[in-house]
């Protein structure tokens, strides 16, 4: 049972933001910054939606395999490319966030939390 808990997908808010450096940045204006950070917000957005749909599926998977069919704990998706690019889009969020403050660009930049 713990091995198939362990291959469950992560809802998308305990993805950690994998580290981007923010030197890939420095050259953009403020302008450029704003524009990066939506494009990037938009996509996580959308991802998140599916991580959240697949941690969910996963969680129906387990669930069933744990109290019905235990071979169907194979069937667990698990993390995969999508977490990883969530990962990365997080960090690279972050990266934009530190840039813009320190070019003093006045992006506000809202976590889930904060909206809550």
């Amino acid at each position: 049972m713990a091995l198939a808990l362990a291959g469950c997908a992560k809802s998308a808010d305990q993805v950690s933001a994998a580290y981007v450096s923010p030197m890939q940045f420095q050259g953009y204006t403020c302008q450029q910054l704003a524009q990066e950070a939506e494009r990037i917000s938009a996509r996580a957005v959308a991802l998140t939606g599916t991580q959240n749909r697949q941690a969910a599926s996963d969680a129906v998977v387990t669930a069933v395999a744990v109290v019905i069919f235990w071979p169907a704990a194979f069937m667990v998706g698990g993390d995969n490319a999508q977490t990883a690019e969530l990962a990365r889009l997080k960090g690279e969020m972050e990266a934009i966030e530190q840039v813009s403050i320190h070019k003093k660009c006045g992006i506000v930049f809202r976590t889930e939390e904060a909206k809550s």
